[in-house]
C-alpha cells in the first residue's frame, strides 16, 4: 500500500470566515435581484392580462410552489 500524503493548508480562521461571509452576502444579493426581477415580471403579466385578484393570487401561489420545489432540490 502506498502512503498518501494529505495536503496541509495554512489557513487563517478569521480570513476564511471573512471569505465565507462575503460569499454568502454576494449570494443573497444575487438571489434578491433574481426574486425581485421575477416579481416585476409577475406584476407586469397580471397587469397586462387584466387578471382578477383570485387569478393573481393563484399565479403567485404557483410561483411560491416553484420556489419551494427548487429549495427542496437544493437540499
Amino acid at each position: 500500500m502506498q502512503n498518501i500524503k494529505t495536503p496541509q493548508f495554512d489557513v487563517d480562521i478569521d480570513t476564511a470566515a471573512e471569505i465565507i461571509t462575503k460569499a454568502r452576502v454576494n449570494d443573497r444579493k444575487h438571489l434578491s435581484r433574481a426574486v425581485s426581477g421575477r416579481l416585476v415580471e409577475l406584476a407586469l403579466h397580471i397587469h397586462q392580462q387584466g387578471l382578477s385578484g383570485a387569478e393573481a393570487a393563484e399565479l403567485i401561489r404557483c410561483e411560491a410552489e416553484n420556489y419551494r420545489k427548487e429549495a427542496q432540490e437544493l437540499h
